[in-house]
């Protein structure tokens, strides 16, 4: 199995012994990525909708590495430390994709790391 590694320094480091992203033939796993803004070292964003904006924007530096860019994600799973942001985070969300839109799924966890309200990860192809 062959596989690379793709880092972005305009996303936040890994907070734990992971990749931010790992390529295998034509297939790219973004690690969650939390709404932590890399040039501050930490979440600013206090909403679901600026934290949402945030780690979208993370998993777009992520993906930017490899050449590729939203229209290449295919799966989204989104975390959220609560369901009742559910609407609040569409709205974002509905801004960065475009139709056809990837699959999706979405849960309400008990925590996320940092205090997180979303955490988001993504599985593109190209």
């Amino acid at each position: 199995m062959s596989k690379k590694i793709i880092e972005s320094a305009q996303a936040p480091q890994a907070i734990g012994p992971y990749s931010q992203a790992v390529v295998h033939g034509d297939t790219v796993y973004v690690s969650g990525q939390l709404p932590i803004d890399a040039k501050e070292g930490k979440i600013t964003a206090t909403t679901i909708k600026g934290q949402t904006e945030q780690s979208l924007k993370n998993v777009q530096y992520i993906l930017k590495e490899h050449g590729l860019d939203l229209s290449h994600v295919l799966k989204v799973t989104v975390l959220l430390s609560d369901i009742g942001n559910f609407s609040e985070m569409n709205e974002v969300y509905a801004e960065f994709f475009q139709e056809p839109y990837p699959a999706r799924a979405a849960y309400e966890v008990a925590n996320l790391p940092s205090d997180a309200l979303v955490e988001i990860e993504v599985i593109a192809g190209k």
